[in-house]
């Protein structure tokens, strides 16, 4: 069966969304579920795909869809795309707000090409009282049939789906979580790796781990205050926070450390990747993100494979999975909440590492790669069996 995804844009600032097309494609790829991606970023995205993808995966290369106005893609290139389209059995379309996916979700129905939609949580609560009276215009009008026609709209989690539902106009929903490349935990780098790149990194104290894009959806500041309530309780610690965002945000986190009296026990860290992250994980006592909306939170099943137990949100879509996994936390999304629930485990080290310790196991069985890869191919088979 050959399925084609649909993302013109693949650049690494995008941020999550991005990780799971790319992840989707390299992790579902086989003999028996050929994948193709049509994307402008074509190089980018070669020169990002292990070895062993490269002769799986079929890119396609697509203009910017910028024609008329941005977003729509033109004649010419609807006629390329289309080509492409002809030759798969299904495509798999992402995120909601890509303007161009109406267009083709249309080639599709005129094709007799059944199609999956990946919302990847822009259907959350919290996501549509953002911009609200443009998203409602927006799937009032040019998206209108976008859902509505969709084989399957895909969602990570039950909770995600939920939020979905009133805007997918009748269509099936489907929860399947997103493929996650877990190998480079199976075995771990252990914490030394982090502790000698970072020289910062206190080892007579417990630590607190922050790692995530550095954006007020992210919590970043209430996990300071949460810290600075901590020290004021006589919990000595230190806050790792990893993670890049814009200069501006970064310098007035900064300052709220200083204003907030743990300037001295606070260490931005900066971009972290690869073998140096899970190390850090490994070093870490908690992993905390008080985020205000989180659709799978690849970041927070990583900490729980490296054996950190994790402290976060209901806003969270993943919530009821994280608390099934017997070591995550979920708090209200308050400094207090979150320095409470922060405590309970810094005081028991021997019961968060055992938390820790049951959760990794639970992740590494339950997201396996064949599994999961498993699941979307019965999605895409079921789709094109049943499409008219």
């Amino acid at each position: 069966m050959r399925v084609l995804h649909y993302k013109p844009t693949m650049r690494a600032e995008e941020g999550g969304v991005v990780k799971a097309v790319f992840d989707m494609c390299v992790l579902t790829a086989s003999e028996r579920l050929q994948v193709g991606l049509m994307t402008h970023h074509t190089d980018l995205v070669r020169s990002s795909l292990p070895p062993e993808a490269v002769g799986l995966v079929e890119l396609h290369s697509c203009s910017l869809p910028r024609f008329r106005f941005p977003g729509i893609h033109g004649r010419n290139e609807l006629a390329h795309i289309a080509r492409v389209i002809d030759a798969y059995d299904l495509v798999h379309l992402h995120s909601m707000w890509i303007t161009s996916n109406p267009q083709i979700a249309r080639i599709c129905r005129q094709l007799g090409k059944p199609y999956v939609v990946t919302v990847h949580g822009m259907l959350d609560d919290w996501c549509m009282r953002q911009k609200r009276l443009k998203k409602h215009v927006y799937l009032k009008t040019w998206a209108s049939n976008l859902l509505s026609h969709a084989s399957r709209v895909h969602c990570t989690a039950d909770a995600e789906l939920v939020q979905a539902r009133p805007w997918l106009r009748g269509a099936p929903g489907e929860v399947i979580p997103l493929p996650m490349d877990l190998s480079p935990f199976w075995r771990l780098p252990g914490p030394e790796h982090a502790i000698e790149a970072f020289p910062q990194i206190r080892r007579d104290m417990p630590r607190v781990l922050f790692l995530s894009r550095l954006h007020p959806k992210k919590g970043a500041d209430r996990l300071i205050r949460a810290s600075a309530l901590l020290h004021a309780r006589g919990m000595p610690h230190q806050l790792l926070i990893a993670g890049s965002g814009s200069e501006s945000y970064t310098k007035k986190l900064r300052q709220l450390s200083k204003d907030e009296g743990i300037e001295a026990h606070t260490s931005f860290l900066g971009f972290v990747t690869g073998k140096l992250k899970v190390a850090l994980f490994q070093t870490a006592s908690v992993f905390a993100l008080p985020t205000s909306q989180e659709n799978f939170g690849f970041v927070l099943f990583e900490s729980l494979a490296a054996g950190t137990p994790v402290v976060t949100t209901g806003e969270t879509d993943t919530w009821p999975e994280l608390e099934r996994s017997g070591g995550a936390v979920i708090a209200d999304n308050t400094a207090e909440a979150f320095a409470s629930a922060i405590a309970r485990l810094l005081s028991q080290p021997d019961h968060a590492r055992s938390l820790g310790d049951h959760a990794r196991q639970w992740v590494l069985r339950q997201y396996d790669r064949n599994r999961t890869a498993n699941r979307y191919e019965g999605l895409y088979r079921d789709c094109s069996e049943r499409s008219p």
